[in-house]
């Protein structure tokens, strides 16, 4: 518990750096340009089609001439532009996160190590294919898992319970993988997964609760169109800076228990042979008569 805690506020403490909160706006950053590149040469063709798809839906034809009839004869002009935009920007949002997940969390993980664990050996027990493949097969799990539990989740309690717990397994396995990724060996890591499974475990599934808070700043933004230009980006800094705190916690744990576990070691036997321990003034080889000088024959008289 104290390891939770002093991990828990030091990454608190991080998410106040300079570099963290220069990582968090990256996706911002991201999506502007993005966004600007792809105004640029696809926007009129977008509206386009959106505005040829809303004149084949036929359904919609009464809808429109109501419209027209209140004086609003132009409203597909309005609401094409609307339909493009809300359907590009969960892809352009979706594509600048993955992005800042795959840049952020080992400068996290260096920033950590650069100030606090700087005399931690990099054992390098983790590669980028083998991070993937444990991503990957990791996710594949957790989706296993959700569809599995799915008819469950018509029990009242356990709805609030096992997706939680799922996303939470499938956070600290991605996230304190890659926090010992450079620095622990494999056996080290398969160490620190098993002392302490559930201290990681509860990280992970407090920082998928966290995470519930930008979801609902993007529901407010759907629902809002008048601060949807406001709204989502700021549930988008939300959720990197979640990210970030998330990523900064595993890491102070991880490596903070890799420590822990590395002083714990027993120092090696010494191989037969090396050392001999001499317990007997018999053991000790007589001298010889050359070993000190000849004094002098005055001397000895």
């Amino acid at each position: 518990m104290a390891l939770l805690l002093d991990s828990f506020w030091r990454a608190v403490v991080y998410c106040m750096h300079p570099r963290v909160i220069a990582l968090s706006l990256m996706p911002l950053l991201l999506m502007g340009v993005l966004a600007l590149g792809l105004s640029h040469w696809y926007w009129d063709a977008a509206v386009a089609l959106a505005h040829g798809w809303l004149d084949s839906w036929g359904m919609a034809g009464s809808f429109w001439g109501w419209l027209a009839d209140l004086g609003w004869g132009d409203a597909k002009s309005y609401v094409a532009p609307l339909m493009v935009v809300a359907l590009v920007t969960p892809l352009v949002v979706v594509l600048s996160l993955l992005l800042v997940a795959v840049l952020m969390t080992p400068a996290l993980v260096s920033l950590v190590a650069q100030r606090r664990f700087h005399l931690l050996e990099r054992k390098k027990g983790g590669s980028f294919v083998l991070s993937l493949g444990w991503s990957v097969g990791s996710t594949v799990l957790a989706l296993v898992a959700m569809v599995v539990s799915m008819p469950l989740w018509l029990i009242p309690p356990l709805v609030l319970i096992l997706p939680p717990l799922i996303w939470g397994w499938l956070t600290y396995r991605v996230m304190a993988f890659d926090a010992l990724a450079d620095h622990a060996s494999r056996a080290e890591r398969a160490e620190i997964f098993r002392r302490y499974r559930m201290s990681l475990l509860g990280i992970g599934v407090l920082s998928g609760y966290l995470g519930a808070a930008p979801a609902m700043v993007w529901a407010s933004g759907v629902l809002f169109a008048a601060a949807f230009f406001v709204l989502i980006p700021l549930a988008i800094w939300i959720y990197t800076l979640v990210f970030a705190f998330s990523s900064l916690w595993f890491a102070h744990f991880c490596l903070a228990a890799l420590e822990r576990l590395r002083s714990e070691l027993p120092i090696p036997p010494v191989p037969p042979g090396r050392l001999e321990v001499l317990d007997a003034p018999s053991q000790l080889p007589a001298p010889k008569p050359d070993d000190h000088p000849q004094l002098p024959e005055s001397v000895e008289k």
